[in-house]
């Protein structure tokens, strides 16, 4: 019963250790954000809505900002 409970044990270790070496050595999780993450990233930061800084007189951008 003990040794059945160590062998599963090892196992799952192996096989948990197996996959995160194929995500090391493939680079998946850099992939993932390259190509997934980050263009979705800057469709959304892209297409945020923001203030004109040209559009505030220069003396008045230090009463805002302090």
């Amino acid at each position: 019963m003990i040794g059945r409970f160590i062998k599963k044990t090892l196992t799952a270790a192996a096989l948990a250790y197996a996959g995160l070496f194929v995500v090391f050595y493939y680079d998946l999780d850099g992939k993932l954000l390259y190509y997934v993450v980050e263009p979705f990233m800057k469709k959304h930061f892209d297409n945020m809505e923001r203030r004109d800084p040209h559009s505030v007189p220069y003396m008045q951008i230090e009463e805002e900002y302090m």
